[in-house]
């Protein structure tokens, strides 16, 4: 790790050593919110390919896709990225060409990812692809497997997983044990890389990305400019300090944070936010996150369970609600939830529309105002509104997540200024141009910060606000020479 050492240190970073948490990476000066900390391109990635939808390997676009002619799995856009990809498609290509039909079916993107890694260190061995501080097998041996934390089943599908793959390779002396290990290593390590509006593009393995921990209140932010990692800071972080960013969704109760941290990542998380886990403070946000409103719709308490567990008694006014009549409001929000997921999987739109706003007004009875769960459901609300352009219901729904997002997640996140992003859009195209410049102004003075000022989504996001401020500004004229006139 000494060469991890030597280049990290001009981007003003180190490496330390912690009994509690293993290797973390450390600022070596100060930096500040919207800084680059660092970047680096994926060992090795693939697109989220499946039966219904394709990306390009290259650039993981869905547009003018050809599906390779000699293998039959990978897809390009054109020629450009087919020769970015070649040094290592082509002999991936020969051993997924060698494969029969059925055979191929099973060659999923973390198989495929398994391939492409083991190919790559070959080729790297060989000094077909060049080997670099930040770019380096080593790197890979290197991280955490939680190998002996993982339970007997998981462990029996690493090693099936591990077969295809050696069977795929045919490789001399390949370790089938190291294979099911990196397999382990992919579900600890690997990150979804995103587009700039966060959806899920594919998966990649960033080695020197992945020694960054996680905290509920992270200081920094990992986004994707194409297939590069970047983390820059969301806040001030002095010298010798740590740098984190979050592994999870953070707008969750601590005991949802910690069950999903230890589930997926094999950790119990420390951070000044679990911290709090038991303490007053926490018990009362985990209960307006995710538990019920009081029965008086004039009241904003919080409910929790009664000693005798019979109902459950807000905290501010002492109502209490039974325990019975919350029990059936849930059952009929599951079984309308799930109506609603199977419309909306078939592409009855209009039909689900109706089951999503029937789930809200329930959810409305018995949540709190700022429940994630009722947040959740707007958002499915909006996300349909939007496909089926009801522009106008899609923005009264906007506008109601608003404040439920300023509340759950801290003031740089990227999920907030997306959501202040899009109320503008929808702001602007009905003609609401000076709540639109207010919006696509909130939403710049965060992305600027998690996304830099550089990219083709932030240089839009900038003209956008711009051309509406030129609007305002003619519209204000306009009623002045107007005024004048009369």
């Amino acid at each position: 790790m000494e060469e991890l050492q030597a280049s990290l240190q001009p981007r003003g970073l180190t490496l330390s050593t912690f009994p509690d948490k293993g290797r973390s990476l450390l600022a070596a000066r100060d930096f500040y919110p919207g800084e680059v900390i660092i970047s680096q391109d994926p060992y090795v990635c693939v697109p989220n390919n499946s039966l219904t939808e394709s990306r390009c390997d290259g650039c993981f676009s869905k547009s003018n896709l050809k599906k390779c002619s000699a293998c039959h799995v990978v897809w390009y856009c054109g020629s450009s990225c087919q020769k970015l990809e070649w040094k290592l498609h082509r002999f991936e290509c020969q051993l997924l060409a060698k494969l029969d039909k059925e055979r191929r079916k099973s060659v999923t993107p973390t198989i495929r990812m398994m391939v492409k890694l083991y190919l790559r260190r070959k080729l790297q061995n060989e000094n077909v692809i060049p080997v670099t501080a930040m770019d380096n097998y080593n790197l890979v041996e290197a991280l955490v497997s939680h190998m002996s934390d993982i339970d007997e089943k998981q462990l029996l599908l690493y090693a099936q997983m591990a077969n295809l793959v050696n069977l795929i390779l045919q490789l001399p002396n390949i370790d089938i044990k190291e294979i099911a290990e990196n397999f382990s290593k992919f579900a600890c390590n690997a990150h979804t890389i995103c587009d700039s509006e966060l959806r899920s593009l594919g998966t990649g393995l960033y080695p020197v990305i992945s020694i960054i921990n996680h905290s509920c209140l992270p200081n920094a932010v990992l986004v994707f400019e194409g297939r590069l990692a970047v983390v820059r800071a969301v806040q001030h972080i002095p010298k010798d300090s740590e740098v984190s960013i979050s592994y999870v969704e953070t707008a969750a109760s601590t005991i949802t944070r910690q069950k999903t941290l230890k589930e997926q990542y094999l950790f119990t998380c420390t951070c000044v936010r679990c911290n709090k886990l038991g303490q007053y403070d926490d018990i009362q946000e985990s209960a307006i996150l995710e538990g019920y409103r009081c029965r008086d719709n004039g009241c904003s308490g919080f409910l929790l369970r009664e000693s005798d567990e019979k109902g459950f008694v807000c905290q501010q006014c002492g109502l209490i609600r039974n325990k019975e009549e919350i029990r059936k409001i849930a059952s009929d929000i599951k079984a309308l939830s799930d109506k609603a997921l199977k419309c909306s999987s078939s592409g009855n739109l209009q039909e689900a529309i109706v089951l999503y706003k029937n789930i809200e007004k329930l959810q409305k009875e018995v949540c709190h105002p700022f429940s994630i769960i009722l947040m959740r459901t707007r958002e499915k609300l909006l996300e349909i509104l939007m496909q089926l352009e009801e522009w106008k219901e899609a923005l009264a729904i906007c506008r109601l997540t608003i404040p439920v997002y300023e509340r759950v997640y801290p003031g740089f996140h990227p999920l907030l200024g997306l959501q202040y992003y899009s109320c503008g859009k929808l702001e602007w195209l009905l003609g609401e141009t000076d709540d639109a410049i207010k919006s696509f102004t909130k939403a710049v003075d965060i992305l600027r910060i998690t996304h830099g000022t550089s990219t083709p989504f932030m240089k839009e996001l900038l003209m956008k606000l711009e051309e509406a401020r030129a609007e305002a500004s003619f519209k204000l004229s306009s009623r002045e020479d107007s005024y004048i006139t009369l």
